[in-house]
C-alpha cells in the first residue's frame, strides 16, 4: 500500500513531466519552422548538423548522435543522398562500413540553417539566465543518465531472464 508522500511525489513527477512535455513541444515547434521549411525532417537536419560539426561518420555514429537506428538512418542517408545533400562511400578495408560526408550542396545548406536554428533557440531560452540555463542542463543530463543506466539495468535483466 502506497502512503501519503509516495502518492505526493508520484503527482509531483507527473507535474513535472506534464510541463517539461509542453515546454519542449512548444520550443521544438518554433525552433523547428525553418528545417521544415527547408524540406528537411529533423532526423535530416540532425545527419547534416553533425557531419558539419564532426566531419565525415559511419552510418553508425550517426545514429548514435541523432539517436536513431541503424535502420532509420539508412532511410534517412538515402533520402539526403537523393537530394545530393550527403555522400555516402564504402570503405576499400571494410566493405560493411559507409562513411558519410557532406557534398557542397549539403555544406552549403547547412551552413545557412545552422546559424539561424542557433539563434532561434537562443532566442526560446532568452527567458533563463545563464545559471538557470546550468541548472536545467544539469537536471536534464540527471534525468537523462539515470534513465539510460535503467535501460542498461532492463537489458541486463531480460538478458538474464531469456538466458533462463
Amino acid at each position: 500500500m502506497s502512503t501519503w508522500r509516495e502518492n505526493r511525489e508520484k503527482v509531483l513527477a507527473l507535474s513535472v513531466f506534464t510541463k517539461l512535455m509542453r515546454a519542449a513541444e512548444a520550443v521544438s515547434s518554433s525552433v523547428h519552422r525553418e528545417i521544415v521549411d527547408a524540406k528537411l525532417t529533423i532526423s535530416q537536419f540532425g545527419v547534416l548538423e553533425a557531419l558539419y560539426h564532426l566531419g565525415p561518420m559511419c552510418q553508425k555514429d550517426l545514429a548514435g548522435k541523432i539517436l536513431k537506428s541503424c535502420g532509420n538512418i539508412t532511410m534517412v542517408i538515402d533520402n539526403l543522398e537523393k537530394r545530393d545533400l550527403v555522400l555516402r562511400k564504402r570503405k576499400i578495408e571494410d566493405r560493411r562500413y559507409y562513411e558519410v560526408t557532406l557534398t557542397s550542396e549539403g555544406h552549403r545548406l547547412i551552413e545557412n540553417l545552422f546559424p539561424l536554428h542557433a539563434d532561434r533557440i537562443a532566442r526560446r531560452f532568452a527567458a533563463l539566465d545563464a545559471e538557470e540555463m546550468r541548472i536545467l542542463a544539469a537536471l536534464l543530463r540527471k534525468i537523462g543518465k539515470n534513465e539510460s543506466n535503467r535501460m542498461k539495468s532492463k537489458e541486463a535483466d531480460d538478458d538474464t531472464y531469456n538466458q533462463g
